[in-house]
């Protein structure tokens, strides 16, 4: 793990950004996570949330209010997206999230001079934070590989090799967008049970899937490989993500060469990073394997991988549909899972991305895979809760879902808490399906 507990991570530390200080905030002064907004006259600008405010990082870099950064952090901060900050590495980093923790903490003696750069983050419109070069999606839960696995291959539900490789696939970066924006349901071509051909239309199995983003920081040269030992380095943060799936065309495209048309026409992704940094104290030791399951070969392997290389993150899926909204219903909790779960870490998918000498690049996006849990509450996705659509879901409206409608909205969420730590959120990751 390479960053310590420090002053930016003391629980009792205060804002006077009072909506800092509010219990049950998403962004209290321990957290600073980053993201884009439109700031007017068309252009974007880095913010910092706090509570329920936005501070315009540019303005602050323009101001001169950020001590302690060099010259290229300050003109890192005045790009219209993440990911020149994001290529500076994990010491610049760190240097830039002290300084704004003492611009927002409490006794900070220019507090006028930073309060005109905040904006309500209610009046903003956030975009996604980073141009995304790349996108991978990786299958990193076992829970959530052995539940598919069981409804097509119940004899064989994992294959041999999920326990020896993290398994992943190239997404499609143009597709990603930001959370709020309207996913239309896709159509596609499927082979309906009992047909001997298939058809082409709107997918009837439309499902979300509820992932973790890592977003790379610092890259590697084209032929170079990333050390398990420096891989979380390359990690500027993390973010939440729905990989919209649709079940029915994937089921009749995934082989031989896996997820396709299914998956590519849109994924979700919150819009604040939260950094690596700001969740240090909720890191934990890696997935306890089994003693039956091989242990990971050399270059997935390190001690302080075993130690440090989990993170304890809740993540929560909430279902709204029309009629619950037409009656004034409260969204409906899904499933709540934690990221702790998850078979391979963030260090062992970014090492065994950059293994084969890929060279990874400020932006790009990767993705954890469905996060599920053991129990049924803790399953990702809707293909898990319902089991293929077999086991319909009842909601307070009185409708039932196998898989989701029209009009309906996801919302995800994700936050870390425990004793003696401050609770830190990552926001929300929404999206209504459209016909």
């Amino acid at each position: 793990m390479i960053y310590s507990i420090n002053e930016t991570h003391e629980p009792n530390a205060r804002s006077w950004v009072e909506s800092a200080n509010a219990g049950g905030s998403d962004f209290p002064i321990q957290n600073l996570p980053y993201g884009v907004f439109h700031c007017g006259k068309d252009r974007a600008c880095i913010g910092v949330a706090i509570g329920d405010q936005v501070l315009n990082l540019c303005a602050c870099a323009e101001d001169n209010l950020l001590d302690g950064v060099d010259e290229a952090t300050l003109e890192a901060c005045q790009d219209e997206n993440l990911n020149e900050l994001m290529g500076l590495g994990w010491q610049r980093w760190s240097a830039l999230r002290r300084s704004i923790f003492h611009l927002l903490r409490d006794e900070f003696p220019r507090a006028r001079d930073v309060a005109k750069h905040l904006v309500a983050m209610s009046t903003v419109r956030l975009m996604v934070p980073a141009a995304i070069g790349d996108y991978t999606d990786f299958y990193a839960s076992i829970f959530h590989a052995t539940n598919v696995g069981s409804m097509f291959r119940p004899d064989n539900p994992l294959l041999p090799n999920y326990k020896w490789v993290p398994i992943g696939y190239h997404g499609r970066a143009s597709s990603i967008v930001a959370s709020g924006t309207p996913v239309k349901r896709p159509s596609g071509q499927t082979k309906p049970d009992g047909s001997d051909v298939p058809v082409f239309g709107p997918t009837k199995r439309f499902d979300y899937e509820l992932e973790v983003g890592v977003y790379v920081g610092t890259g590697n040269e084209l032929g170079t490989t990333i050390a398990i030992g420096n891989a979380e380095q390359h990690a500027f943060g993390l973010c939440l993500v729905n990989d919209w799936s649709a079940r029915d065309v994937q089921a009749w495209e995934y082989q031989p060469l896996g997820p396709f048309l299914a998956k590519n026409f849109s994924t979700t992704v919150s819009p604040w990073v939260v950094t690596l940094e700001a969740l240090a104290p909720y890191r934990i030791p890696a997935f306890a394997r089994p003693e039956s399951d091989p242990v990971p070969l050399p270059y997935l392997a390190s001690d302080e991988n075993e130690r440090y290389g989990g993170v304890d993150i809740t993540l929560e899926v909430y279902l709204s549909t029309r009629a619950m909204r037409d009656q004034r219903l409260a969204a409906h909790r899904l499933s709540r899972g934690s990221f702790r779960d998850m078979y391979w870490t963030i260090a062992q998918l970014i090492t065994h991305h950059a293994s084969n000498g890929c060279n990874l690049q400020p932006g790009d996006l990767l993705a954890s895979g469905t996060v599920s849990g053991n129990s049924k509450d803790a399953r990702g996705c809707l293909l898990e809760i319902t089991w293929k659509g077999s086991e319909p879901i009842q909601l307070p409206s009185g409708e039932q879902r196998r898989f989701l409608e029209d009009g309906d909205e996801v919302v995800v969420r994700g936050f870390c808490e425990k004793t003696g730590a401050a609770r830190i959120g990552f926001g929300e990751c929404i999206g209504m399906v459209l016909g």
